[in-house]
């Protein structure tokens, strides 16, 4: 049977950091997975330039049971730390809007990175290998693996959560954790695009492309990103991450002329130009498809000069206040990211040791800490990993 300090399942984002450090550490350490290729989220994330970070960490951008859970590996390896790395292997990054860094190459560049300060660290990687039950023995562990069973002194869980199946997203992480006694918090798919029953995607379909500038709120949280319509119903930055939030049944409200006042520059317009049709008006404010859509939605014929007060007032509430209600996501198939996981109240917040187990650790999307589109859940990524790094 191989033998060694360090195993860490999954060479993920997570898995891959967690290794570089255990193995600077001067530990043995295996890396398996199932998956033919290492670091294939972070391949093909940002359009295929890796939004890796954000300089706007925060508890509030982080979504679990305990959102404070997350602080202790976040400011302990932060965004500037990731940066320096990069800067010191020479791979260029560059600030995009909203705190958002990408980089400049193709994230191949980072992987690749990734991978080799692994090999300089002494790291063991084993691709394409199957995975089976973990046991105690000893001192230790043991992994069931295609290639044999393993022992280790220490056992890491960087599964990921399950979304993107095409993939090879599984729920094997936390089905490791229910193993030994962990609690799991109900998972979801996040970061998903929105759907709709037939009879409002009838609405929608005919917008399918156009992309605004809006708003998207459900109950008191809003994101003030891209909206899109799609042949399924809603996507765009605002829309994924309302998903985090949204729950069946709920309503969201869209904006989709963000930072206008669309009632008092229709009002504006009906004195100036009052012969003109809404759409013509809207299609001021508007893409010309989706001015025409809400003219017709709301019923208005005639002429703006036609139009009382109240009319105008309840076409900008369509513009700015659109009631819909999804009946849910397209699901993990294209979310992002999975919403829930491994307790945090069973893991250590400074090494990401489960509590009742030592030697076991669980980092990443695997453990119920979700953070908001744009770099965040690399960040926790890389934070989880360097904090059971230091610690496995």
């Amino acid at each position: 049977m191989q033998s060694c300090d360090v195993v860490i399942l999954g060479a993920g984002a997570a898995g891959m950091y967690c290794a570089i450090e255990a193995g600077r550490r001067g530990r043995r350490v295996l890396v398996i997975d199932h998956a033919q290729a290492a670091g294939e989220k972070i391949r093909i994330s940002g359009g295929g330039k890796c939004n890796f970070t954000n300089l706007g960490i925060a508890p509030d951008r982080f979504l679990s049971q305990n959102p404070r859970f997350a602080l202790s590996a976040l400011k302990r390896f932060t965004a500037r730390d990731f940066i320096a790395r990069l800067d010191a292997a020479g791979l260029g990054w560059q600030e995009r809007s909203l705190g958002q860094l990408f980089l400049t190459g193709p994230a191949t560049q980072l992987v690749a990175h990734l991978a080799a300060d692994m090999a300089r660290a002494g790291v063991e990687m084993w691709l394409g290998c199957g995975l089976g039950a973990v046991r105690r023995e000893g001192a230790g562990f043991v992994v069931e693996t295609q290639r044999g069973p393993v022992w280790a002194a220490s056992v890491v869980v960087a599964t990921g959560g399950k979304s993107i199946p095409l993939m090879g997203a599984t729920g094997y992480g936390y089905g490791v954790a229910e193993s030994f006694g962990l609690r799991l918090v109900e998972t979801r798919p996040a970061l998903v695009p929105l759907t709709f029953a037939a009879q409002d995607l009838a609405v929608l379909k005919p917008l399918a492309g156009i992309a605004v500038a809006g708003r998207a709120t459900v109950g008191k949280v809003g994101f003030d990103e891209a909206v899109l319509f799609t042949h399924r119903g809603l996507s765009g930055p605002a829309i994924l991450q309302i998903s985090s939030y949204f729950r069946e049944g709920d309503t969201i409200r869209l904006d989709l002329a963000r930072g206008r006042e669309v009632a008092a520059e229709l009002r504006a317009l009906r004195g100036q130009a009052g012969r003109i049709a809404l759409r013509t008006a809207l299609a001021q404010m508007l893409p010309e498809k989706l001015a025409r859509h809400i003219e017709a939605l709301s019923g208005v014929t005639g002429t703006l000069a036609d139009q009382s007060n109240v009319v105008l007032d309840r076409v900008a509430a369509l513009v700015q206040d659109w009631h819909l209600k999804p009946v849910g996501s397209e699901g993990y198939r294209t979310a992002e990211v999975t919403l829930g996981g491994v307790n945090t109240d069973d893991l250590d917040s400074r090494s990401m040791e489960a509590r009742a187990v030592p030697g076991l650790y669980f980092i990443g999307e695997v453990v119920d800490v979700t953070g908001w589109l744009g770099g965040y859940n690399f960040q926790w990524a890389w934070s989880s990993g360097w904090a059971a790094g230091q610690a496995a």
